[in-house]
């Protein structure tokens, strides 16, 4: 078992068991305030049903993560104290999110435990570090002068302290699965969880302090808005995966045309993003090179007769340069991927020429790929990276030759003798 297998255990069995004793103990208790806890537990459910995925392929659920920080945080509904413990809290929590996870599993789309885990884990520890506070919180907001602001300070930071938990467990996760560094991954993690949080945070506080003069009520007053959030949120994700789409599938109409080895595009793609992880760039900057590599080879078009097999590392440099630059030209004609044709353009320069880092890195992967193929030899892999060392510090950049053999130590299987 790898180290992510072993992470993503311990926090799903972490999560069962906090699940299991949250419903345990209100079944054996009883629920207090029915109504209220069903009502929430509703609208959980129904964020749970829309949930999405954002990209980096990460699975939220804004709706019901608002709706679980509206419960968690309740003070009173109406003027009528709170009373639900931290446990039904947790409890509600693992019914609501089981409820609206039951239609995507009947239709084949279950949800990653894993994210499903950690929404129920970093939800259950802030509600064991505040419900024990309410009482006192609510004390507070009925004395003379305090007001609400004494709460508020109290729900921002545990809040926040639960939003850099789960930022935290995420990162862990996915350096683990992307196989990149932690700090990078971390740094990734935060930039996405920024917006999104922000607007939960906001709206489960919101929630949570309307109820004392709006009753249930303000569970639908807040379902609105909530909704538009959703749908905008679904919105920028579709845009997103459209365009990566896109540009997949205009990457392959030179593998179509005979111009390049079927699958070429994408294994230079793959191999450039795993030495982007491995040198540390940043996600904006990996789906950049994920683009230009996609395309780097969309300038063979403009070739009378293809190249054999379509590798360019065997021509000469002025034809290359010239299917770099006719590539580039394509690429700019969209108006929005400046940055991309310029990566896709300099893609042949030596490193004297200082070209940017997704051009060297897309340079050194077209090689081994044009030399390798679609092989897992070993031996063959090893002939590809010597050949390419030997342009080492002129024509490939030294860094990104060494991260570049680190990533195919991990890719090709080892020979078994």
């Amino acid at each position: 078992m790898g180290r992510f297998d072993s992470v993503r255990f311990l926090l799903v069995c972490a999560a069962g068991v906090l699940a299991a004793v949250g419903v345990a103990h209100t079944a054996a208790a009883g629920l207090v305030d029915p109504e209220i806890a069903i009502g929430f537990g509703a609208l959980i459910a129904v964020g749970e049903l829309a949930r999405l995925t954002m990209p980096g392929n990460r699975e939220v659920a804004p709706i019901g993560a608002a709706a679980a920080l509206g419960y968690t945080l309740l003070l009173d509904m109406g003027d009528v104290p709170a009373r639900h413990s931290a446990l039904q809290v947790v409890a509600v929590l693992t019914v609501g999110m089981t409820a609206g996870a039951l239609p995507h599993l009947a239709v084949g789309r279950p949800p990653k435990l894993d994210a499903m885990a950690r929404r129920l884990f970093t939800g259950g520890l802030l509600a064991l570090a505040y419900r024990p506070l309410a009482d006192g919180l609510f004390g507070l907001t009925r004395g003379r002068g305090e007001g609400w602001w004494p709460p508020l300070g109290v729900m921002a930071l545990l809040i926040a302290l639960m939003v850099l938990a789960d930022v935290v467990l995420a990162a862990v996760l996915r350096a683990e699965r992307v196989r990149a560094a932690f700090r990078v991954v971390l740094r990734d993690e935060l930039r996405s969880a920024a917006p999104l949080w922000s607007a939960v945070s906001a709206s489960g506080i919101l929630l949570a302090l309307a109820s004392h003069s709006m009753g249930m009520a303000a569970l639908l007053v807040f379902a609105a808005p909530l909704l538009v959030t959703q749908v905008a949120f679904r919105k920028y994700a579709g845009i997103r995966a459209t365009y990566l789409q896109t540009v997949r599938a205009l990457a392959r109409v030179t593998e179509v045309g005979g111009y390049v080895e079927p699958g070429h595009s994408h294994r230079v793609s793959r191999m450039a993003v795993a030495i982007g992880r491995e040198l540390g760039m940043a996600e904006p900057e990996l789906l950049e090179l994920e683009y230009a590599a996609l395309m780097h080879d969309i300038g063979q078009l403009s070739l009378r007769d293809p190249i054999p097999g379509g590798a360019t590392v065997l021509t000469d440099r002025g034809q290359a340069r010239r299917i770099a630059e006719l590539g580039a030209e394509v690429i700019r004609q969209t108006g929005v991927l400046d940055r991309v044709a310029e990566a896709v353009r300099r893609q042949c320069d030596s490193c004297a020429e200082d070209p940017p880092q997704a051009s060297r890195i897309i340079k050194a992967a077209n090689a081994y790929d044009d030399l390798v193929g679609g092989s897992t030899d070993r031996v063959r892999a090893a002939a590809a990276l010597d050949r390419i060392r030997l342009g080492a510090g002129d024509e490939y950049d030294p860094e990104i030759v060494e991260a570049m053999t680190r990533v195919i130590g991990r890719l090709v299987p080892a020979r078994r003798g």
